[in-house]
């Protein structure tokens, strides 16, 4: 056993000696390895993560229906977040697709987007949307109406923010400066949700009149800045004969509409739903179909898209349009780190020939002292084997760190959580490969190291 251990000790420490006596040709060949390697694992890391945040987010949905414009950039506004509306649709307009009674329709789930509190966007909408992401609560419960809100995992993590705890909303899907609603009521937490790994973790919910109130506040508060014009003190506009006592009552200021603790709106939702309101928007519609096998439902996009002033997108046909011509870039950037695999496997063969050169004496006379063929052409060997597997390393090491910039760079502009450290079962299988590369490129040296005549080259020297 201590003979076997004494015999490996020597394999390897001699290999290694051999690898670092020629430091520039080590570097090249590392630096051929590792660029191959690591573009080839980075690719396999953004593709892997993309394709499966695409996925956790397609939730069952059929068809997304908003105003005109891009589909693409429909699809990845209000399913995905990372893109502005195409615009706003009229609550008469969507009424017939969020009527239960619809029979194309299983579920249709309303989107209200335009705000946002620190970069997280605020998305007025109804309960369904935490039945259409398999949503499921942390604590708290859901909003009751008014300007409660339930935030996602991600939003809590991010944000601080926990139960009962108040925020003013800023205009706009980006975290600008000045752009906060001072004067409309705080939105205040009620509910914080579980991680579920798609796009309701990075969210704002709450109803969809909440937002509608934000908004109808700026415009009312921008009517009274300029009604307030100072012929204002005209008895006509301003009657002192009780104020109009039936809109400004002092026993409560309508107590019913106008709630004084903070201007929380808190009340329960009117009974009547939001979309039998007319004069109001909402930006879109997350469609699920009753029966996708219904011809009627297949064909309800080409439908809207031909028959109505709105615009219906299938984020399925979208997303693949998008994976395809993402696609091109991505098998572009597969072939050519292949070739640079290809060229530092070249490379690793010309430098185990060359060290030949150098090492022939040394080899002969390990045969003359009794060193079978076998061994000798098991060195060289070893020696291909050791250049691919360092190189793999490094490469490992250079596509994860690069992811790790890659997800920072995504997460602050979009929220998306990717993992730079995440190791995959294909980065398993490209350690055979590449090994298999270096025994490759030593075949031939390998064979020539152990072949050649002791004698002559003896004799040689």
């Amino acid at each position: 056993m201590k003979g076997l251990n004494n015999f490996f000790y020597f394999f390897f420490s001699f290999t290694w000696k051999n690898l670092f006596s020629r430091p520039l040709n080590l570097l090249l060949n590392l630096v051929l390895f590792a660029l191959g390697v690591g573009l080839i694992s980075l690719l396999l890391l953004i593709n892997t993560q993309v394709t499966e945040k695409m996925e956790n987010n397609f939730a069952g949905i059929d068809l997304v229906i908003g105003a005109k414009g891009s589909p693409l950039q429909m699809v990845l506004c209000n399913m995905y977040h990372i893109d502005p509306p195409t615009g706003n649709i009229s609550t008469e307009n969507a009424r017939p697709f969020l009527n239960p009674d619809n029979p194309l329709i299983g579920k249709a789930v309303p989107l209200s987007i335009g705000d946002n509190y620190k970069g997280f966007r605020i998305v007025g909408t109804n309960d369904e949307i935490i039945d259409l992401y398999e949503a499921e609560f942390d604590m708290g419960t859901m909003w009751n109406g008014g300007t409660e809100v339930v935030i996602g995992s991600r939003t809590a993590e991010d944000t601080g923010l926990k139960l009962g705890d108040r925020f003013k909303s800023s205009h706009g899907l980006s975290n600008d400066i000045g752009m906060e609603h001072d004067d409309a009521a705080d939105f205040v937490v009620v509910g914080i949700l579980k991680k579920t790994n798609s796009v309701i973790d990075q969210l704002i919910l709450c109803d969809t009149r909440a937002v509608w109130a934000v908004h109808d506040h700026d415009h009312s508060a921008e009517e009274d800045h300029k009604g307030h014009d100072h012929d204002e003190h005209d008895h006509e506009g301003h009657d002192h004969e009780g104020h109009d006592h039936e809109g400004h009552n002092h026993e409560g200021h309508d107590h019913e509409g106008h709630d004084h603790e903070g201007h929380d709106h808190t009340k329960k939702i009117a009974e009547k739903p939001f979309w039998e309101e007319d004069g109001q928007e909402i930006t879109a519609l997350l469609v699920q179909f009753r029966n996708r096998k219904n011809f009627r439902a297949l064909n309800l996009g080409r439908n809207i898209n031909e028959n109505t002033d709105l615009m219906a997108a299938n984020p399925a046909y979208e997303v693949l349009k998008l994976q395809g011509n993402i696609g091109i870039g991505v098998d572009m950037m597969r072939i050519i780190a292949m070739i640079i695999v290809f060229v530092s496997a070249l490379s690793v063969f010309f430098s185990l020939v060359n060290s030949l050169k150098e090492r022939k004496y040394e080899l002969a006379l390990m045969r003359s002292m009794g060193a079978s063929r076998l061994l000798v052409f098991g060195l060289i060997m070893i020696e291909g084997a050791f250049i691919a597997l360092l190189g793999y390393g490094v490469g490992l090491l250079l596509s994860h760190g690069g992811m790790s910039v890659f997800a920072d760079m995504l997460e602050a502009e979009y929220r998306y959580g990717f993992e730079a450290w995440r190791f995959l079962k294909e980065e398993a299988y490209m350690l055979f490969a590449v090994i298999l590369i270096g025994l490759v490129a030593a075949v031939v040296p390998a064979i020539m190291a152990s072949t050649s005549d002791i004698s002559t080259t003896l004799s040689e020297e």
